[in-house]
């Protein structure tokens, strides 16, 4: 773990913070679907959900290995508590004035057991991947070339992401070749947003460093 400086720490914390914010979002915002190309539909999550797989590539680039993990673990976590959340909101009884929101509410947050172990499934396994996945090409390939390095890693793990989503929350529901058309749709949807988001990344990589740091004391990209 790198010695920071008060600053660092706090840009650290902001990183955190849009993490885990692009997590609830891509979890709940996601629900929305939109048309996109040749009849397709595309859920809003496309725009969010790239940035969570970015956003540790680019802190695990700054602070290592070690730091990348932890924002693995951190988000499991928010996750958890999310949907536990979530079912006590829902069992709990409504009062009379509230009963205009039952419906849509339930609706919204009304996730099937399946659906949660899915999505927990998926994030804890398809990001633990990219980690490593991101530090096994940074060996091979060496510090430079971070773009390479961050959408070979992405390709993995969203390819990861989505199919494990989908088979554990909805095989059986749809013909297995739809299944399948919409896992490949989806995950070359979020790796064309991955590569569009790689600028921002660049820009992330800079502002995250801590730039008054003391050299000796200080290693960017210690990898453990």
């Amino acid at each position: 773990m790198p010695q920071l400086s008060e600053k660092a720490l706090g840009k650290l914390a902001i990183a955190l913070a849009l993490y885990i914010s692009s997590i609830f979002a891509s979890n709940t915002l996601g629900l929305k679907i939109m048309p996109f190309l040749f009849g397709t539909h595309l859920s809003v999550a496309v725009f969010s959900f790239p940035v969570v797989f970015l956003m540790t590539d680019v802190v695990g680039e700054v602070y290592g290995k070690k730091v990348a993990k932890f924002f693995v673990i951190a988000g499991f976590i928010s996750v958890v508590l999310f949907i536990a959340y979530s079912f006590i909101s829902l069992v709990m009884p409504w009062s009379d004035a509230g009963l205009w929101a039952k419906a849509s509410y339930n609706q919204i947050f009304g996730l099937s057991v399946r659906i949660a172990i899915a999505s927990m499934a998926a994030f804890i396994i398809a990001e633990y991947q990219d980690v490593l996945s991101f530090f096994f090409f940074r060996n091979r390939l060496g510090k430079k070339n971070f773009w390479l390095r961050s959408t070979l890693s992405n390709v993995w793990s969203q390819l990861l992401d989505s199919t494990i989503f989908m088979i554990i929350a909805f095989y059986g529901v749809y013909p297995t070749p739809t299944l399948a058309n919409i896992i490949i749709s989806w995950w070359l949807y979020k790796v064309a947003m991955g590569i569009l988001y790689t600028p921002l990344s660049y820009l992330g990589i800079y502002l995250l460093k801590d730039h008054d740091a003391i050299p000796e004391a200080y290693t960017p990209n210690a990898s453990v």
